[in-house]
């Protein structure tokens, strides 16, 4: 079944996790062409674009075949977010906007943002309001993503799945892990599963989709209306091609040869290059290098190389090297991609911030270039 976002239908009930310095313009055009779906924008700050932050405003650029604009907005301020949402809707033409109430970081939890501001569920309440508001004259749906809560003790989803739905929210993406494991152990799919009974709006599953079968297997056991992908499509943009393929009800799982993986990495580089510039775009493109070769036999001196590549023409020769007919590494299938780290002992708050539950007009301050997700 396609995925209903207020006014928006999008085909495949897939979308791209906006991920810092991953989803730009380049990536999620790579992503879409494998697959329909929904491809967010990577996170930028209300405070940045209501300022006009130059690296905020360096972030908003879509590619010309980007007929879905969407964006994933971070505010802890209800007055920002809602001038926010007006201008990506008014000026930038965005069709969805997606506030993020995830991002686990200490330096964003500690002044209130991101997977801590759903412990205040008024001022929650008026962010999201205020974000709805703005958005309606536009016709602009808009969705929040969240966490579990704070930690086991603290948790807020619940809470969070029903303010959400009396502000006007017409999805929430539930990360099913709290803000204290980040991105350690496992998700949690049962919370998923409660928020979906909890709620009369769409839930969408993020955590542990690391092939498509995973992602069929969370909506049949949580009954979500669709999935969340981040980490798992880290070198894999092809996942996309197997997630619509399997919600369409085909049994297809891409293994390409290490030759195919290389035109995907040259395909990725060239939109990188025609986006930022060729030196630049090249320099963004080396961090994907690993992702991509994981598991590959590829010798450290060439993965060494690739990391410092500096123009398409140096990436064709280094690619020579390559075998194209290597087969996939079959071990990497359904294994964890990306950061994952440890489990916090405790969660950084402001202080006193675990006394009051609602925080009501309070205002915190956010910093105007934030870059985190969640």
């Amino acid at each position: 079944m396609p995925l209903t976002l207020g006014p928006l239908t999008v085909p495949v009930p897939v979308v791209l996790a906006p991920m810092a310095g991953i989803t730009n313009a380049a990536y999620r055009r790579l992503c879409a062409e494998q697959g329909a779906g929904l491809y967010v924008c990577e996170m930028i700050t209300s405070r940045g674009l209501v300022e006009r932050d130059s690296t905020t405003l360096k972030m908003l650029v879509f590619d010309d075949l980007e007929t879905t604009r969407s964006v994933q907005l971070y505010g802890t301020d209800p007055s920002y977010v809602g001038k926010a949402t007006e201008i990506l809707c008014g000026e930038y033409g965005v069709h969805h906007v997606d506030l993020n109430f995830g991002c686990p970081v200490p330096k964003v939890t500690r002044k209130g943002g991101g997977g801590a501001l759903p412990w205040k569920r008024g001022l929650l309440g008026e962010i999201l309001s205020s974000a709805v508001a703005a958005a309606a004259p536009y016709g602009v749906p808009v969705t929040m993503k969240t966490r579990k809560g704070l930690d086991e003790d603290h948790l807020t989803y619940l809470d969070a799945g029903r303010i959400a739905q009396e502000s006007g929210i017409v999805a929430v993406a539930l990360h099913g892990r709290t803000v204290a494991q980040s991105y350690s152990g496992q998700a949690d799919w049962e919370a998923i599963a409660r928020l979906v009974a909890h709620v009369d709006i769409p839930v969408l599953g993020n955590g542990d989709i690391w092939e498509a079968s995973d992602a069929l297997r969370m909506v049949e056991q949580t009954g979500a209306a669709g999935v969340v992908v981040g980490r798992g499509c880290l070198g894999r943009p092809w996942l996309f091609r197997d997630l619509a393929a399997a919600f369409g009800g085909e049994k297809v799982r891409t293994l390409p040869t290490l030759g195919e993986v290389r035109s995907m990495m040259r395909r990725h580089a060239e939109l990188l290059s025609r986006h930022m510039g060729e030196e630049r775009g090249c320099k963004e493109f080396r961090k994907h290098v690993s992702w991509y070769l994981k598991g590959f036999r590829a010798g450290g001196r060439l993965r060494h190389s690739l990391a410092l590549v500096d123009s398409l023409a140096a990436l064709d020769v280094l690619f020579d090297d390559l075998d194209p007919d290597e087969p996939f590494p079959v071990t990497e299938l359904g294994a964890p991609r990306g950061r994952q780290g440890s489990p916090r002992e405790r969660v950084v708050l402001p202080e006193g911030w675990l006394e009051d539950t609602d925080g009501t007009s309070l205002r915190l301050t956010e910093d105007a270039d934030e870059t985190t997700g969640g």
